[in-house]
C-alpha cells in the first residue's frame, strides 16, 4: 500500500465486499480529501467533485461544467474534451452537475490512456481558460446578425435546458424538489431554468469557480489496478500549487414544515382526444438524513418494497385504482442531504386530482397498519443481496458508481468507506424485517412526517406559446433599450464569437494534448471463449468465463416465426410474461418467486441486419441468473412463463398498456433522437423496419388504438397473444446462450438440457417480412420549443460499399464539422452521424436543437469538410478513438451476450479482425469515399423532424413541401 509525504493518511482498510484495500488521505497544505480503492479492476477510475451549492436558478454550475473542459492553462485549445472523445480509449469520459456537487469522473483500461485523462481533467478544473466568450458559448449570449434583425439568445446550455423543460416529467420533478425545499439550495433549479439563465453574467460566472473550484472543497476518488503512489504524486503536482482556502459550501438543512403544502402548476402539454388524461399529481417528502449505513440502506429496501415493481404493493395500489396511467415519483432517492421521497400518478383525468392524495395517505395507512407480506419483503432482501454482491454495472464503469456512493456521505463529512459496506447493515435488518421493521419506517417516514407537498399539474395548450411569446418580449425590451451602439456590438460580439468558433486551433498546441500512438494500440481483436453445439433441437452457445458462481442464461426465440401483423404486440407480449402471472400463480406471487429465488428474469428484442443478405436478424430474448443452488427455480420459472403465462386477464393487460404508452410519451422529449433515428431508417432495412413497429412512433400509435380495441374488441387481441405465444415458442428456432465458470456448467447441463427438451417444438418455416414503411420526410409535431432533427440514407442503395474504416471518418466528422456546427455553432446539445456497416444505413441527427433548416444545411454540408486534408495527427486521434469504442469495457455476462450476438448476425472473429485492420489502416482514400456518399446522401436523402409546431410550420413555409406534418403528442 502507498502514502505520500504530501498526504497524510487517515483511514486504511480493507472493504470485503467491494474486494478493495480502502485508503483515505488528507492533503496537508490544502486539505483536499483523496480515497484511494485498490483493487483488481482493469477498468481505472479517476474523479474530482467539488461541492457547488447554487444560489439560484440560473444554471451556473452547470454551464461552468461546460465551459472548463473547453480549454485550460496547459491544454490552451478550444476543445480538450473532444480531443480526448476523438482520440483516447476512454471506458468513460463526461462531465456531471447535481443539485450540490459537479463531479468529473474519467474511465479507461490502458494504464497510459488513463493517465493522460486523469492529466487534462486536473488541469480542466484547477487551470480554466473560461473566457467571456466560452461563457456565451456554453452558457448564454444574445445574437444578432444585422440592425433590424431580432435578437434571440443562444447558448447550449440554455437550449439543453429548453429540452430538459418540454419533457412534462421533468418539470414534474423539478416541482417537486424545488416545493420541498424552499429555503435552501435544493429549491433551486441547479441545471438551470431557461427563464432566469439570461439573468447569469460572466462575473458571477468567473466568481463561481474561484469560490468553489479549489483543492480545499475537493474530493479526489481512484479505483484500480494502478499505482497507488503514483496516484497521490498526480494529484499533489497539481494541489501543491494552492494555499488552504476557507470555502463555505455546506448545504444547509432545510428547516422542518409544520403542516403539509400545496403546489398547483401546468406544463406545455397539448390537448386532443388522445390526452385527455393529461394530469400529474405527486406527494412527496422531505426525510431526515440517514444515521447510519443501516438507514440508508433501509430506505433503499423500503422503495423497493413499495414500487420496486409492478407487484410491489403500493405501486399495485396506485395502479389498480384506474386514477391514473402510470407511477410516477419513482419513490425514495438517496442523492440529496435530506433525502427526498415523491409517489404519485400521471395520465389522470385533471378533475380526479384531488383523489391521488387520500388514495396514497390511505394506502400508506393501511400497509402500516395490516403489515406487508412477508414474501414480499423476503423478495426484496434477496434481490437487493444479490445485486450488492454481483456488483453488476453493466457498461457503467464500476469504479464510478463506487465513488458515487461514497460521495452519498463524504460530501457532507461523513465516513465515505460506510457505504461501500454492507454485511453489518444487511445482516441488522435482514434480523429484524420481520418484526414490522418496515411498517414502522413508513410510520415514521411518511405517516408521521409533516414535511409533505402535494404537486398537481396539468396540460396547458397555450402555455408553449405564451412561453415563447414571452421571451420574444423580453428579448425586444432589451433591444428596445440598447443605443445603436449597443446594438451594433451584439452584432459584432455575435461576428467575433462565430470567427472564434470557426477558427482552426494551431496544430501544436493541439499535439500538446497527450495521446497514445498507433503503435501502442492492440492489432488483434478480443475474442471470448464459445462452445458451440445443440441442445434438443436449438442451438447451444456456452462461454467458460469468471462469474463468480453467478449462472447467467439467454434463451432467444426468432422473431421471423411470427405473421408480420404480429410484431407491433411484442412489446406488451414481452411484459406479459412477466406481469400477468401463470397458471400456477398471480403476477404479484410470481414476482415474489422471481426475487426470492433468482438475480433476475428479464426480456427484450435484438433487432439487426445481418452480414449477407438483406434479411434481418431479430430475436425475442428472455434473460436469467441465479447462484447455483437456485438454477433449478430459475428454470421452473421460466417453463412456466413460456407454457403458462396467463394472457387472458383483460384489465391487468389493459393496465400494462397505459404504462406503455405514458411511459412511451414520457421518453419523446428525452429520447427524441433515437425516436428520430428509428424513424428515419424504418423504410431502409427490415431491422429498422421492426424497430419502427415494435420502438417507434408506430408502435406509439399502435398502442394508443390497442388501448381502445381491449375495450371494444378484447377477444381479437387475446386471440393476437396467444397467437405469439404458440408461434414464437420453437425450440427449433431457439438460441440457448450460457455464460457460467465450468464448474458450474458441468453441473447444471442436464437440468439445462431437460428445461430445453420440455419447450415446445414444432415444423413451422420461417416467415417472410414485407417492409411498410417507405422513406419519406416528416415533420413531426411536439409541444416543445428545440428539435431533433434527422436526415439519412441507406448508402448500400445509394452503390456505395464502405469499409470499416468509414467509422474512423465519423469519429473525425462528428468532433470537428458536426460538433461545431450544431453544437458550438448553432447551440444545439448534439449533433452526430451514424452509419451501420452491416444495413448500410446512414443518418445525421441533432439533440435538443434550436434550429432546424440552418441544421440540414450542415449536414448537407458535411461532404465538403470531409474533403479538407485531414491532419496526420486528426487521423491518429480518429483511429484511437475508434479502437476505443470496439475494446470497450464487459462484465462476463455481457461478453458471454456480445459474443452470441455475433453468432447470430454472422459477424465472425475472422470478419472482427479484417474490421479492426480497416480501422487501424483508415486513409484519406477513405475520407474521400464518405465524402461522396454523404454527397448523395444530400441529394437523396430524407429528413425527418421532432418538434415544434411553429419551427416546421416555418421550414415548410421557407421550403415548401419540405416535410409532411403529423402530431404526435
Amino acid at each position: 500500500m502507498s502514502n505520500h509525504p504530501a498526504f497524510e493518511l487517515l483511514r486504511d482498510e480493507h472493504i470485503a465486499e467491494v474486494n478493495s484495500q480502502a485508503q483515505l488521505f488528507r492533503h496537508k497544505k490544502t486539505g483536499a480529501e483523496v480515497l484511494s480503492l485498490v483493487n483488481d479492476d482493469e477498468n481505472k477510475v479517476f474523479g474530482i467533485t467539488f461541492k457547488t451549492p447554487p444560489e439560484d436558478s440560473t444554471g451556473i454550475a452547470h454551464i461552468l461544467e461546460h465551459s472548463v473542459l473547453c480549454g485550460s492553462r496547459k491544454y490552451p485549445i478550444k476543445k480538450p474534451f473532444v480531443e480526448l472523445i476523438k482520440g483516447s480509449l476512454n471506458t468513460f469520459l463526461n462531465a456531471m452537475t447535481f443539485p450540490d456537487k459537479t463531479a468529473y469522473p474519467v474511465a479507461s483500461q490502458n494504464l497510459q490512456d488513463f493517465y493522460n485523462l486523469v492529466d487534462v481533467y486536473l488541469d480542466a478544473v484547477f487551470f480554466p481558460l473560461i473566457s467571456e466568450d466560452t461563457f456565451r458559448q456554453e452558457g448564454w449570449h444574445y445574437e444578432a446578425e444585422a440592425p433590424d434583425a431580432p435578437l434571440i439568445y443562444k447558448g447550449v446550455v440554455f437550449n439543453e435546458m429548453k429540452g430538459v423543460f418540454s419533457s412534462p416529467d421533468a418539470v414534474m420533478r423539478d416541482i417537486s424538489q424545488r416545493s420541498l425545499y424552499p429555503d435552501v439550495t435544493y429549491g433551486k433549479s441547479s441545471g438551470g431554468d431557461p427563464k432566469a439563465i439570461p439573468d447569469l453574467s460572466y462575473k458571477q460566472f468567473k466568481s463561481f469557480h474561484e469560490k468553489y473550484y479549489h483543492p480545499s472543497n475537493a474530493r479526489a476518488f481512484f479505483s484500480g489496478d494502478d499505482d497507488a503512489h503514483e496516484r497521490l504524486s498526480i494529484l499533489d503536482a497539481y494541489f501543491s500549487q494552492f494555499d488552504r482556502a476557507p470555502v463555505d459550501a455546506e448545504v444547509q438543512l432545510q428547516p422542518r414544515f409544520n403542516s403539509p403544502r400545496q403546489v398547483v402548476a401546468t406544463y406545455a402539454g397539448s390537448k386532443d382526444e388522445s390526452k385527455a388524461r393529461d394530469g400529474m399529481v405527486t406527494v412527496n417528502w422531505m426525510i431526515e438524513p440517514p444515521s447510519d449505513r443501516i438507514a440508508a440502506l433501509s430506505n433503499a429496501l423500503l422503495s423497493y418494497i413499495l414500487v420496486g415493481n409492478s407487484a410491489a404493493p403500493f405501486r399495485k395500489a396506485l395502479t389498480d385504482s384506474g386514477l391514473g396511467e402510470s407511477l410516477i415519483g419513482g419513490g425514495i432517492s438517496g442523492g440529496l442531504r435530506q433525502p427526498m421521497a415523491s409517489f404519485g400518478l400521471k395520465g389522470i383525468d385533471p378533475a380526479d386530482a384531488d383523489k391521488v392524495e387520500p388514495l396514497i395517505l390511505d394506502t400508506l395507512i393501511a400497509l402500516s397498519e395490516r403489515g406487508l407480506d412477508r414474501q414480499t419483503i423476503e423478495a426484496a432482501i434477496n434481490t437487493f443481496e444479490f445485486s450488492l454482491r454481483e456488483n453488476n454495472t453493466g457498461s457503467f464503469p464500476r469504479g464510478i458508481a463506487m465513488m458515487f456512493s461514497a460521495l452519498s456521505t463524504w460530501l457532507h463529512d461523513d465516513d465515505p468507506l460506510a457505504p461501500l459496506a454492507f454485511e453489518d447493515a444487511l445482516g441488522a435488518i435482514k434480523a429484524k424485517a420481520g418484526d414490522g421493521y418496515f411498517e414502522a419506517l413508513i410510520k415514521a417516514r411518511f405517516l408521521d412526517n409533516p414535511h409533505r407537498t402535494t404537486v398537481i399539474l396539468s396540460a396547458d395548450d397555450k402555455q408553449d406559446a405564451r412561453e415563447a411569446e414571452a421571451e420574444a418580449a423580453r428579448l425586444k425590451a432589451v433591444q428596445v433599450a440598447m443605443s445603436s451602439d449597443d446594438i451594433e456590438g451584439v452584432i459584432a460580439g455575435t461576428q467575433r464569437l462565430k470567427d472564434i468558433q470557426d477558427a482552426v486551433d494551431d496544430p501544436d498546441l493541439v499535439a500538446k494534448i497527450p495521446t497514445l500512438t498507433l503503435a501502442d494500440l492492440p492489432r488483434e481483436v478480443r475474442t471470448v471463449p464459445i462452445e458451440r453445439s445443440t441442445m434438443a433441437g436449438a442451438k447451444l452457445y456456452y462461454h467458460d468465463l469468471p462469474t463468480l458462481g453467478v449462472f447467467y442464461l439467454d434463451l432467444g426465440f426468432d422473431l421471423h416465426s411470427l405473421d408480420q401483423d404480429l410484431l407491433p404486440y411484442l412489446p406488451l407480449f414481452g411484459r406479459a410474461l412477466l406481469q400477468m402471472g401463470t397458471a400456477k400463480e398471480d403476477f404479484v406471487s410470481l414476482t415474489q418467486r422471481i426475487g426470492r429465488s433468482t438475480g433476475g428474469v428479464g426480456q427484450h428484442r435484438g433487432l439487426s441486419a445481418r452480414q449477407h443478405g438483406t434479411d434481418s436478424a431479430a430475436w425475442f430474448f428472455l434473460s436469467g441468473k441465479a447462484v447455483l443452488a437456485k438454477i433449478p427455480e430459475l428454470l421452473d420459472i421460466l417453463r412456466d412463463m413460456i407454457l403458462s403465462t396467463r394472457l387472458d386477464n383483460r384489465d391487468r393487460f389493459k393496465q400494462m398498456a397505459l404504462e406503455e404508452k405514458a411511459g412511451y410519451e414520457a421518453r419523446i422529449v428525452p429520447a427524441g433522437n433515437s425516436i428520430v433515428d428509428t424513424r428515419l431508417k424504418s423504410g431502409l432495412a427490415e431491422a429498422s423496419f421492426v424497430a419502427e413497429l415494435t420502438g417507434g412512433v408506430s408502435y406509439l400509435n399502435f398502442v394508443r388504438d390497442l388501448i381502445k380495441r381491449i375495450d371494444s374488441d378484447w377477444a381479437s387481441v387475446e386471440a393476437a397473444l396467444e397467437r405469439v405465444r404458440s408461434s414464437l415458442f420453437n425450440r427449433s428456432h431457439m438460441v440457448v446462450n450460457v455464460t457460467a465458470d465450468a464448474s458450474i456448467w458441468s453441473d447444471t447441463r442436464g437440468e439445462v438440457g431437460a428445461f430445453v427438451e420440455s419447450l415446445p417444438q414444432g415444423g413451422e418455416s420461417l416467415k417472410t417480412w414485407t417492409n411498410g414503411c417507405e422513406p419519406q420526410s416528416e415533420g413531426l409535431i411536439i409541444p416543445a420549443q428545440v428539435n431533433y432533427v434527422g436526415k439519412g440514407a441507406n448508402l448500400k442503395a445509394l452503390g456505395f460499399e464502405l469499409s470499416a474504416a468509414s467509422s474512423v471518418v465519423l469519429k473525425f466528422l462528428n468532433t470537428t464539422w458536426l460538433w461545431d456546427k450544431v453544437r458550438v455553432q448553432g447551440g444545439a446539445y448534439g449533433g452526430s452521424s451514424r452509419f451501420d456497416l452491416m444495413s448500410g444505413n446512414f443518418s445525421f441527427l441533432s439533440y435538443r436543437d434550436p434550429n432546424l433548416l440552418k441544421t440540414l444545411d450542415t449536414y448537407d454540408g458535411a461532404a465538403m469538410a470531409l474533403r479538407t486534408p485531414v491532419s496526420d495527427a486528426d487521423l491518429a486521434r480518429s483511429i484511437i478513438g475508434v479502437i476505443g469504442d470496439m475494446d470497450g469495457y464487459e462484465f462476463p455476462d455481457a461478453k458471454g451476450y456480445s459474443s452470441m450476438w455475433r453468432e447470430l448476425v454472422g459477424t465472425t472473429d475472422t470478419l472482427r479482425q479484417q474490421r479492426r485492420d480497416e480501422v487501424l489502416n483508415a486513409g484519406r482514400v477513405d475520407f474521400a469515399a464518405m465524402a461522396d456518399a454523404l454527397e448523395a446522401v444530400a441529394q437523396n436523402g430524407h429528413v425527418v423532424v421532432l418538434g415544434g409546431e411553429a419551427a416546421i410550420s416555418q421550414a415548410n413555409a421557407q421550403r415548401p413541401g419540405l416535410l409532411t406534418v403529423s402530431k404526435v403528442m
